[in-house]
């Protein structure tokens, strides 16, 4: 989570990202880590709705389909069609 002191996206070291669906039917889909990428989960979000998800040992990239603002460490990232 968003630490207050130090302004960073994290928990145990692990970065975390925010996704804020900006229309029904935003799509994130979280990827497996290793020799082959599969898709480990998949979360449809309607308007409105906030996805708080994490970077993990097992989760290595995240695919978001639809209009929605990401929220990382990095900064913010509108996604679009």
């Amino acid at each position: 989570m968003m630490d207050q002191n130090s302004n960073e996206f994290s928990k145990n070291g692990e970065e975390c990202v925010v996704v804020k669906a900006l229309e029904d039917g935003v799509t994130v889909i979280g990827v497996t880590r290793g020799t082959e990428n599969k898709i480990l989960h998949t979360e449809n979000l309607k308007k409105g709705e906030i996805w708080i998800a994490q970077f993990t040992e097992h989760i290595s990239a995240m695919k978001i389909r639809g209009v929605a603002t990401v929220l990382t460490k990095y900064g913010k990232v509108d996604s679009g069609k």
